[in-house]
């Protein structure tokens, strides 16, 4: 996600605690076992999922159709065993028995859906060719629906395993970070708050850091050792190479030495900012050329997305017709009128709409705002003496709402009007965009896209009174990056946040009757 040295200026540490330390000198473990060890544990799982499906599709199976004489065949053992290496073939090269960086299940249910695809191809390709088999489709397809409801239950295993390895410890790799400037401090810190990631944070290395006392969770930041020493006094097994005052020569050696040491290295890329996950990369000579193609909110992509966000929109509220009846009485009922409340948001190109929501608050002072200390904060300004709490206005029907997050259904008229997307960076109060495009950095890029209902901000935690500079960081994430799977894992991620039941923060976006 991209970010920048000025965004970066109010990053706080506050509530990062560090892990206890393993004794100095402490055995560590190498990279290739951190790794082989979650590749063997895939591996056997797979193999055993893969085996079971065999045998339970044969058992199941119907012997008798009134379409098929005799039934469906049972599928020869030997384009069983080829099927099945052609899918751990296909995990192997999508770098499914790697463990990645951030354990998601919605992104290895993409992974074993999209391999098993292309196994269940390459399975009846051949079959066609060299054996041309009855029923091949229907035999082969048959094995790959039940192989993605196993294969996927397996993943979800594998990855719950590594989580909790992590989290205790186990399976984590002690990591240095080279540059104690802000972009260094920030990669500790959100290191420090997110332990299922394996990376563990032991400490920086720079000569000439911003600020030795600003290393977040009283992480050392050694200034007068060389690597070598470092890691074997750290332990470490992975290093992180950050932005520092070093040359391009010192860090080339860095990365060096650490493979020579067997360490293995990440690098924070220049030019972060503009990194993204469409890149191409060509060579003149050992040159590397790198084209970035970010998405494009005015391209035709876009206005399909917007067309399919109308068509769904108009179709949830026809569904939800009968909920929407049963809310606005026990909003009549609890509060009175009006039902709905309006509050004028932003949204694309700076347009102004009437956004929509069911109440959930009885009325407040005239003109006060619900969290203006929050928005004071955030610009680092004083938090003003006249801000509204609401944690006394809301009902009992108004808490239930915002659990479940049932007061923002109105905004889907707002989406069919085309005011509003599905998905999207979530809109501000037009009291507050000016002041936040003023104060920080690269705010108003959000406004390059619809807003939405829910976004890539929201289901990565922040939401209610989280920090905006993140939250501009993540809008602006997925603007550059956008694509169908994206939209389609934000909502996988937002249905499974409403399954849970999270709460919003009370006073986000509160209302203001006025």
């Amino acid at each position: 996600m991209p970010v920048t040295e000025e965004m970066l200026s109010g990053s706080s540490t506050v509530g990062i605690e560090v892990l206890a330390a393993d004794p100095p000198g402490a055995p560590r473990k190498s990279v290739p076992e951190t790794r082989s060890r979650f590749a063997r544990r895939a591996l056997m799982l797979d193999f055993a999922v893969l085996t079971a499906i065999a045998l339970f599709v044969n058992a199941v199976s119907p012997t008798e159709s009134p379409t098929i004489p005799g039934g469906i065949p049972d599928t020869p053992t030997g384009w069983l065993v080829v099927f099945s290496a052609a899918i751990i073939f296909c995990f192997y090269l999508r770098g499914m028995y790697v463990p990645p960086l951030r354990l998601e299940f919605v992104e290895a249910l993409r992974l074993v859906v999209s391999s098993t695809a292309l196994a269940v191809v390459v399975t009846m390709t051949a079959r066609v060719l060299f054996a041309n088999d009855a029923y091949v489709a229907v035999e082969t397809v048959r094995y790959w629906l039940v192989a993605i409801a196993g294969l996927t239950a397996g993943r979800a295993v594998v990855l719950w395993l590594e989580v909790r390895a992590r989290r205790a410890g186990e399976a984590t790799r002690r990591t240095l970070i080279v540059g104690g400037g802000r972009v260094g401090m920030l990669a500790a810190t959100r290191l420090l708050k997110e332990p299922e990631l394996g990376l563990r944070p032991v400490g920086f290395l720079d000569d000439d850091p911003l600020d030795a006392d600003a290393a977040p969770g009283g992480l050392p930041v050694l200034t007068d050792r060389t690597l070598e020493s470092a890691v074997g006094e750290l332990g470490v097994n992975h290093v992180i190479i950050a932005f520092s005052r070093a040359s391009h020569e010192e860090l080339l050696a860095v990365a060096r030495d650490c493979w020579r040491l067997g360490v293995s290295v990440s690098v924070v890329p220049r030019l972060f900012e503009i990194q993204g996950e469409r890149v191409i990369t060509e060579h003149l000579g050992g040159l590397p050329l790198v084209e970035m193609r970010p998405s494009n909110p005015h391209g035709w992509q876009f206005r399909v997305k917007y067309a399919l966000d109308r068509v769904v929109a108009a179709l949830a509220l026809l569904v939800l017709l009968p909920v929407f009846a049963l809310i606005a009485l026990a909003v009549r009922i609890t509060m009175g009128s009006p039902i709905l409340y309006r509050q004028l948001r932003v949204g694309r190109d700076g347009h102004t709409f009437e956004m929509l929501k069911f109440r959930t608050l009885r009325a407040s002072a005239p003109g006060a705002e619900a969290d203006a200390d929050w928005a004071d904060e955030q610009l680092g300004e004083a938090v003003g003496a006249e801000y509204d709490p609401i944690a006394d206005r809301i009902t009992h029907v108004g808490a239930f709402l915002r659990r479940w997050s049932g007061d923002e259904l109105p905004q889907l008229w707002n989406v069919l009007r085309g005011d509003m997307s599905l998905i999207g960076p979530r809109p501000e109060r037009a009291s507050y965009v000016a002041r936040f495009e003023q104060g920080l950095y690269r705010y108003g890029d959000r406004h390059r896209v619809k807003s939405g209902l829910t976004g890539w901000a929201q289901v990565n935690g922040l939401r209610g009174k989280t920090s905006l500079m993140d939250r501009t960081e993540w809008d602006n994430h997925y603007i550059e990056n956008w694509s169908l799977w994206l939209d389609l894992k934000i909502l996988l991620l937002t249905l499974k946040a409403l399954v849970h039941g999270q709460a919003r923060e009370l006073s986000m976006h509160g209302e203001t009757l006025r």
